[in-house]
């Protein structure tokens, strides 16, 4: 397998996968990012699932914090990876598994128009607590407002009994409770911790290795193993 699809997070831009998505392209992965915020899980997952065709092959799929339910839909997938994602299962949404923490329901400012955004000082302890200098405030201010309809909806697919799947936990994320993701890691083949919040501002070597390997024991037989855990 040599290539992947990014599905971004809620609130987040393409941006803020910028230096994993280049590294992937360095490394020679034939690599798509679809631009998501389209207003609904239906949309959100259609842009996504047209990635995924028009590849030359099932790609691994990264999905990172609500836009698990959107990589739980697809089909044609080689691999799936939920980076600190939600992963629902039969008559579940985001929504309903709820794990927002305090500080990112703090961070969360209502719109007149039913959206939301987050307030961007606030959203550096929220999301980049762990993240040294700069780098928290400048991915805070990359962050967009998210539509009312994007936490909803109930996937009527769970791509992960169908494709071979790894979960990432991260065992310092604020957003979603890593109590939490253990619960949705549990549905997955393979589960690895990385003791940091989302790596990919902060520490995008350790995205980029993991999807490599990946990529790699995709080709090998076997694939990337049943039922381990892992440290990053």
């Amino acid at each position: 397998m040599t290539s992947a699809v990014l599905v971004q997070g809620l609130y987040r831009q393409l941006e803020h996968f910028i230096r994993v998505a280049e590294g992937l392209r360095a490394a020679g992965v034939d690599l798509v990012a679809p631009e998501l915020h389209r207003g609904s899980l239906t949309a959100d997952t259609a842009a996504v699932q047209a990635a995924v065709d028009v590849l030359a092959e099932p790609p691994l799929v990264l999905g990172h914090s609500c836009r698990g339910s959107v990589i739980t839909r697809l089909s044609g997938v080689g691999r799936l990876m939920s980076l600190a994602a939600f992963v629902p299962d039969t008559g579940e949404s985001a929504t309903d598994l709820r794990g927002a923490s305090a500080e990112l329901k703090a961070a969360i400012e209502p719109q007149t128009d039913g959206s939301t955004r987050l307030d961007a000082g606030r959203a550096v302890d929220a999301l980049y607590a762990d993240r040294p200098g700069r780098l928290a405030p400048g991915a805070a201010g990359l962050l967009r407002a998210q539509a009312a309809g994007c936490r909803l909806g109930v996937p009527e697919r769970q791509s992960w009994k169908h494709a071979p799947s790894v979960y990432v936990v991260c065992t310092r994320d604020r957003a979603i409770a890593p109590a939490l993701q253990q619960v949705m890691a549990a549905h997955c083949d393979s589960v690895r911790e990385s003791e940091t919040g989302p790596p990919f501002v902060g520490q995008p070597d350790l995205v980029i290795d993991l999807v490599l390997e990946l990529l790699d024991a995709s080709d090998a037989p076997g694939g990337a193993g049943r039922g381990i855990t892992t440290t990053l």
